[in-house]
């Protein structure tokens, strides 16, 4: 057997454990059911966007100790990085880790090691992972070991936290833990803490539940402020000064892999006992149709509008467009008729069409600020300005300078700040946007 590790799932997990496995010295077969993303990887290049990983990518094909192909092979040990999405009706897709599973079994041998690292529902593992692998013929936790170990990183950051961050290793028995730590500790700094499979998954679930209570919090007090016309972003940052409080952002929704998913998955087992998971899950949720209200509300009155939405992907600096807000607020003003000029200076492939920044700002009448790329906090207000036909922007993120916009002659909307009722004309725009200016709005 020449093959130490066999990743399946190349996408923003796999891709990068099996590079940093390879790097590491680790002869290493990736697998992915594209084949355009094999292709990719044999060539030395990347499908998605991450700092840093072409180069290690690269590094890891030239050396030889990493290709690619679409079907598994005999390893040592199998780590399953697939997704493991939602439905419609918010319930957990478990047919990839299935269909991952069931792809390996053929390959597997006594004394092999078998890691789940997608993010699952709690026993998974046990109850769905273990018996396709029994198919094999091979008792699991006594011929083939078999282990939950959840990716805990940031994208944009995933080469670093990857190595640095802490790792929790769950085993249907201690030796398949054990196992399992030792393969990681080859590249892992942080520490590595050994429990059951069950409480590995419930950690990862819960990690990403408390930010999501938490921001759900922030929408809350976003839409409570904003009927009240004061200031959220203000209140928060007060209240911060408590030494003991920390009040996350609001925001547009909430997006990605993740944190938009991941609670679901609790509420899905337990329904009547997941009461406060369900009811943030239900606030973040609904956060892009009071985004896209806002904005059809600021379109009254104006004849065949057209919206500047800028950035699709879920959160800022990154390509990665599942779960994001966007998708709601498009398909929202859509709905209504609304023209969109969709600008993200990250993102190339996506479901709707994207333009051009000028083309996206050309006779506009509204921007809507959904990602806080950094890309946006250099625009030039003046220069756009002159491409719409109404200058008014809604900053769902806080992210550019007031003042600047305001100067231009735009007058800016904060998500958590009261908007005001009816659109401005081109007549009220620059005596509006003197008095916030004046404001220090």
């Amino acid at each position: 057997m020449d093959i130490d590790i066999c990743v399946v799932g190349l996408g923003y997990i796999g891709l990068p454990t099996a590079s940093v496995f390879a790097s590491n010295g680790f002869r290493v077969q990736g697998v992915d059911i594209s084949q355009r993303v094999v292709d990719i990887v044999n060539r030395g290049e990347i499908h998605i966007e991450e700092p840093g990983l072409k180069t290690v990518v690269q590094a890891a094909i030239h050396s030889g100790n990493l290709r690619a192909s679409v079907t598994p092979v005999e390893a040592n040990a199998f780590i399953l990085a697939v997704p493991t999405p939602i439905t419609e009706d918010k319930k957990a897709d478990l047919s990839y880790v299935e269909a991952s599973a069931r792809a390996i079994v053929p390959y597997l041998r006594a004394g092999n090691l078998v890691i789940l690292e997608s993010t699952s529902p709690p026993r998974t593992t046990v109850d769905v992972l273990a018996p396709i692998l029994a198919e094999s013929g091979l008792t699991v936790g006594v011929d083939l070991f078999l282990a939950h170990s959840p990716e805990r990183v940031l994208p944009g950051r995933i080469l670093n936290e990857l190595i640095e961050n802490d790792r929790i290793i769950g085993g249907v028995t201690t030796e398949s833990a054990e196992r399992a730590r030792d393969l990681y500790a080859s590249f892992v700094a942080g520490e590595i803490i050994l429990t059951d499979a069950t409480t590995a998954e419930m950690v990862k679930l819960m990690e990403n539940t408390y930010r999501d209570v938490n921001i759900a919090l922030a929408n809350e007090l976003a839409v409570l402020c904003g009927k009240l016309g004061i200031n959220a972003w203000d209140v928060i940052q007060f209240a911060n000064h408590h030494p003991r409080v920390h009040l996350h952002n609001p925001g547009p929704g909430v997006g990605g892999h993740c944190i938009s998913v991941d609670p679901w998955f609790l509420v899905e087992r337990l329904p009547e006992d997941a009461r406060l998971i369900a009811m943030a899950r239900n606030i973040n949720d609904g956060m892009p149709h009071r985004v896209a209200g806002l904005v059809r509300e600021s379109l009254v009155g104006i004849t065949n509008p057209k919206v500047t939405l800028l950035g699709v992907s879920y959160k800022g600096n990154v390509d990665d467009t599942r779960e994001s807000p966007s998708l709601e607020v498009i398909a929202d003003l859509k709905a209504q008729g609304i023209e969109l000029g969709i600008y993200d200076p990250h993102v190339e492939r996506f479901e709707h069409s994207l333009s051009g920044l000028e083309d996206a700002f050309r006779d506009s009448d509204c921007v809507l600020l959904m990602v806080d790329h950094n890309e946006f906090k250099l625009l030039d207000p003046g220069a756009l300005g002159k491409l719409m036909r109404r200058r008014l922007l809604i900053d769902t993120r806080k992210l550019v300078d007031a003042g600047v916009w305001n100067a231009a002659g735009f007058v800016v909307q904060l998500l958590g700040k009261l908007l005001l009722p009816t659109p401005v004309s081109p007549g009220q725009r620059d005596s509006m946007a003197q008095a916030l200016s004046l404001s220090g709005s």
